[in-house]
């Protein structure tokens, strides 16, 4: 603090309800921490003045959590996956949470499939949490409001946190930046076409899963297995020093759960001892308070009716070629300094 000049004045007062709400959450109060997501996920300015002081206040509360995140094409059992993982992990002395991005309605903006219904058996466990949230009407919309999630549900207590994406597409990149562990699951009979899923996708999973490996699709999950099994040769080490691992299992059927769940705190267990899961972590704050950091000098252009102004006026330059982005930005920004 001896470095920060001394003419900015931090605002250090409490605000009570939010001290109320911020111990019920340290004492695993489910409600509570709905009420708290709630909150962060409004746009209501006293809403995100009072989700700001709960953030802060959570984040000095530090948790030795794994955070995992899944995704794969829609219909391919993401939620059946989770639901008897979660199950089976509560077994085992874990309090999972589960984070579901769900589609959103373009009228409502609501979630359209809600997650509770499809994991009936995991949200009536009173050691899972779970939460579907809509996408929202840009792909980074709710991403941002997950980083606030994750630190809610571990401050409540809950590990590991798992977030559900709503399927191959952009938003995996900013779900990958948030967790320790990425999750690619596939359908069976997918290898043919690579199922649509681009390169970067693969590069970014830790762990791969064949689902359905049950019945007539025996066949098509074993070939799907040896064709990404090969094509993972082709991808880069990561810096992790981890290699990708591939696996058939049957959600449905409950079969290689448990071989998944070893597989998860294997490779917990190796990024921690190498180091790489502190790096990685410092790495994502960092990432983080800059996109926090950057949003907010937007909103100052943005909110501010005299810069506004200036803003629409700077860009439409812009657009039309008349200003070079680099012009447009040091402008700004110069009358920002001065």
């Amino acid at each position: 603090m001896s470095n920060l000049n001394p003419k900015i004045k931090l605002n250090k007062k409490r605000l009570p309800q939010i001290e109320e709400l911020y111990k019920q959450i340290l004492e695993g109060d489910r409600f509570a921490l709905g009420k708290a997501i709630t909150l962060i996920e409004s746009n209501n300015p006293q809403h995100r003045k009072e989700s700001k002081e709960l953030i802060s206040m959570c984040l000095k509360n530090k948790r030795n959590t794994l955070r995992i995140g899944i995704t794969g094409s829609p219909g391919v059992g993401k939620s059946t996956l989770l639901e008897n993982l979660g199950l089976y992990i509560i077994e085992k002395g874990y309090k999972p949470a589960i984070l579901a991005i769900d589609p959103s309605s373009k009228i409502s903006g609501g979630s359209i499939l809600g997650d509770k219904t499809r994991m009936n058996k995991l949200s009536k466990s009173e050691n899972a949490f779970i939460r579907p949230s809509p996408a929202g009407k840009s792909l980074g919309g709710v991403a941002n409001k997950t980083k606030e999630s994750v630190i809610l549900v571990e401050t409540a207590g809950y590990n590991p946190v798992f977030i559900e994406t709503v399927g191959v597409g952009q938003s995996e990149t900013a779900v990958h930046s948030m967790t320790d562990l990425f999750i690619l699951l596939l359908q069976p009979g997918a290898g043919d076409e690579i199922q649509g899923i681009k390169r970067g996708i693969m590069e970014m999973a830790d762990i791969i899963v064949v689902n359905k490996a049950d019945g007539e699709n025996i066949h098509n999950a074993e070939k799907t297995f040896a064709q990404y099994s090969n094509a993972l040769g082709l991808l880069a080490k990561k810096e992790s020093g981890w290699s990708t691992k591939i696996m058939m299992i049957s959600a449905m059927e409950n079969k290689g759960i448990d071989k998944l769940w070893d597989l998860i705190l294997e490779f917990e267990k190796t990024v921690r001892s190498s180091g790489y899961f502190d790096t990685n972590r410092k790495k994502q704050n960092q990432e983080w308070f800059h996109d926090y950091l950057f949003n907010n000098l937007l909103e100052i252009f943005t909110n501010n009716p005299e810069l506004k102004k200036i803003y629409k006026e700077v860009l439409e330059k812009v657009e039309n070629g008349n200003m070079s982005l680099y012009e447009a930005g040091d402008y700004l920004i110069d009358i920002l300094v001065k």
